[in-house]
């Protein structure tokens, strides 16, 4: 089976690999990859990884061969793996970073991997393995902001930074919660499209840099009740300015870059709660699936890349020209 693997130099390091297929031990399935999808993450990775790894962390397929004690999942299912094999339920903890795929252990980009069964989860029912690559990372993190922490409520108000993936999945979902959604970009032609499923407030911040103040207005002055934050220290200071009382920021990315300052103040002034949120538990993937069936929502594919293209398609998620999720089919 061939791999691709990341040996520095970003985008262009690049390689592809033959390998012997792996065999399950036990606990462990097998799964022959149909598709995975792009997240921001893997650019950072591509940019500053030293070391040789397989990577992504977010791909699809059907189990072919399982080990000996393997109860949850059969030869012939369709699989998506979990973005951290060893998170299954309960608060997040340090160890389970040793187990994100893409990062400190090889991911994805592969025709053929090797999984701990917890490590792997049933997708919705009559999902391609390429709807279903885009969930481990970008789905599950919009619905940990949405649902984990302080809930979003029907009629409530949440703020969308950009059309990314998380942003774009987070639109869904709490659409389906019954919740207002507003969100931005620079691109009029990408906010048309946000309109279209289901956006109540778009706002073009290129246009309209002091964006918080359009938010305020948008909401009566109130502010919202939830912000998906996927730029970090470059957009977070508006993103509290326009929070109400009493409500949560959800950071996530740091899109915008990881240096900066934020005052802490009015985050004490407002009441507004920080919680950082990275990714989600299995059981929290178990639970989104589940939502995900009974609203009927389908992922926002942008393009789908052949597996040889790989490289392509992470120049493509790097020209941030795309709405929702960057796939490459594996078949």
């Amino acid at each position: 089976m061939r791999a691709f693997h990341l040996t520095g130099g970003g985008i262009d390091g690049l390689t592809m690999r033959d390998h012997p297929e792996p065999e399950a031990g036990p606990g462990e399935v097998v799964v022959r990859v149909e598709a995975t999808s792009l997240n921001y993450r893997d650019l950072m990775i591509a940019r500053r990884l030293d070391n040789d790894r397989i990577p992504l962390s977010d791909g699809a397929g059907l189990v072919t061969a399982v080990g000996d004690g393997v109860t949850s999942v059969a030869v012939g299912d369709r699989v998506a793996g979990t973005f951290f094999a060893h998170w299954v339920d309960g608060r997040a903890f340090p160890a389970m970073h040793d187990g994100a795929l893409g990062g400190p252990v090889d991911g994805m980009l592969a025709e053929v991997v090797v999984a701990p069964e917890h490590g792997v989860i049933p997708v919705p029912a009559g999902w391609s393995s390429a709807q279903a690559a885009t969930l481990p990372c970008a789905a599950l993190t919009a619905w940990n902001a949405l649902v984990e922490g302080q809930p979003l409520l029907a009629g409530q108000t949440v703020l969308l930074l950009g059309t990314g993936g998380v942003s774009v999945f987070g639109l869904q979902l709490a659409k389906a919660m019954g919740a207002r959604a507003i969100i931005t970009s620079s691109s009029d032609a990408k906010l048309e499209v946000m309109r279209a499923m289901g956006a109540d407030v778009t706002i073009n911040y290129a246009a309209t840099p002091e964006w918080d103040r359009a938010v305020l207005d948008a909401t009566g002055g109130e502010g919202v009740d939830l912000v998906l934050e996927v730029g970090g220290a470059g957009t977070l200071p508006r993103s509290i300015a326009c929070t109400r009382f009493d409500g949560q920021v959800a950071l996530i990315g740091i899109l915008t870059g990881p240096a900066g300052e934020t005052d802490p103040f009015p985050l004490v002034t407002r009441c507004v709660s920080l919680r950082g949120v990275y990714v989600g538990s299995r059981r929290m993937f178990a639970d989104m699936n589940a939502a995900i069936e009974v609203a009927g929502i389908e992922p926002v594919i942008d393009r789908t890349f052949a597996f040889d293209q790989a490289p392509d398609a992470y120049r493509h998620l790097t020209s941030q020209q795309h709405i929702g999720k960057v796939v490459i089919d594996h078949t």
